[in-house]
């Protein structure tokens, strides 16, 4: 197959792989207890933790090897510039009316919005990741099947995110059918990032580890902030728990197994 194919295919199976997983809420009842609720936001939360270890920290410190024995740096600061993110968001969503589609809660909207927002910031530094490699073999005018096998890691990666996305907002009351579409928009900016890291391969891996670390700091803020309190809500602490037990290493297993 040519360079071309394999590059198209790469670039669509990432936002597929997303899509896919946010189908899930589509299997789901028209309302969920307080204990798969819990199970749902703890699942959402494992998975966002994880993902910021192995997909985006420790690439981001294995790809600053140009700052010696500090190479902490990029993922440090970009890490708590994530999270500063986040605290600046609050600033900017007003108090009230925030216009997302939750029943009549605004506060749980904009904790929605948050993990909506965190995810889809996440999805770009991995989106770059598959254009460099594209992009690089395209350079090199080597066969792109390496480039191909990390698309389709990160696209099994991206299953369980698109889920979480999606899941949580059908436990706030969004429609299966609106749940889906926020699941899936969070991976609709992985391929067009990807065009990107292909075009500007070299300039951006400059960006890369504070992009990757940025990501997690965004992603472990929400997490901690409103997943894991809003997971405890109930009396289902330790099902919330385990759901963030469990999240965490299919996601952990995932990241290693796949590179």
């Amino acid at each position: 197959m040519s360079n071309v194919f394999l590059t198209v295919i790469g670039f669509s199976i990432i936002f597929l792989a997303t899509s896919l997983g946010s189908a899930l809420v589509f299997f789901f009842r028209s309302s969920v207890s307080g204990k798969t609720d819990s199970a749902l936001l703890g699942l959402a939360g494992g998975i966002m933790v994880a993902a910021s270890v192995w997909s985006l920290l420790i690439p981001a410190i294995e790809s600053s090897v140009s700052f010696g024995n500090f190479a902490f740096i990029p993922a440090a600061v970009g890490f708590l510039l994530g999270g500063g993110f986040l605290v600046l968001l609050d600033k900017v969503i007003p108090q009230k009316g925030f216009n997302m589609p939750l029943k009549g809660d605004n506060e749980r909207s904009k904790k929605t919005f948050k993990l909506f927002l965190a995810i889809t910031i996440h999805n770009i530094p991995e989106g770059l990741a598959v254009g460099f490699a594209f992009g690089g073999a395209a350079a090199l005018k080597d066969p792109a099947y390496s480039a191909l096998g990390l698309a389709i890691g990160i696209a099994v990666q991206n299953f369980p995110e698109g889920a979480a996305v999606s899941l949580p907002l059908k436990s706030g009351g969004v429609s299966k059918g609106k749940a889906f579409l926020f699941g899936a928009l969070s991976g609709a900016v992985e391929p067009i990032a990807a065009v990107i890291g292909y075009f500007l391969a070299t300039f951006l891996t400059v960006c890369q580890p504070w992009l990757l670390s940025f990501a997690a700091g965004a992603m472990v803020f929400v997490v901690i902030e409103d997943l894991v309190p809003d997971s405890h809500n109930s009396e289902s602490t330790k099902i919330a728990t385990w759901g963030f037990m469990i999240g965490f290493t299919v996601m952990m297993i995932l990241d290693v197994a796949l590179g």
